[in-house]
């Protein structure tokens, strides 16, 4: 059974930065492209960032470009995402979510995904 947990969210300042952590289980990590997304309230669900398969690739939605990075651990079964420079806009609960991938590939849309955590708080405060 594949088990995903998120961590490291919390209350910060505007201009902080925090590191959230998505450790996996019941999988074998390396073969799975990971993402992460993150839905405020009253909206839909969004893509934020995706790893592929031995970190060949990464991509980042346009919001959080040059602020957020993506990186991956395959000895730990951990994605982590470094957010920096963070705004008020940015406040939303986060996800991991992981896809299996016999090829080198970026996923940004949510049904490509087979796997969810069940999310961590990011709160921004002005």
């Amino acid at each position: 059974q594949v088990n995903l947990v998120e961590s490291g969210g919390g209350l910060v300042q505007a201009g902080d930065s925090l590191r959230l952590s998505c450790a996996a289980s019941g999988l074998i990590f390396s073969t799975y492209t990971m993402g992460w997304f993150r839905q405020a309230p009253g909206k839909e669900r969004e893509f934020v960032a995706t790893i592929s398969v031995r970190s060949t690739k990464s991509t980042y939605a346009d919001s959080v470009k040059g602020r957020f990075t993506i990186s991956r651990d395959d000895a730990k079964n951990t994605v982590y995402l470094q957010m920096n420079g963070l705004q008020t806009r940015d406040t939303a609960t986060y996800y991991c979510a992981a896809r299996v991938d016999t090829v080198v590939a970026v996923r940004t849309e949510r049904g490509e995904y087979a796997y969810w955590g069940q999310g961590t708080q990011v709160t921004v405060s002005s």
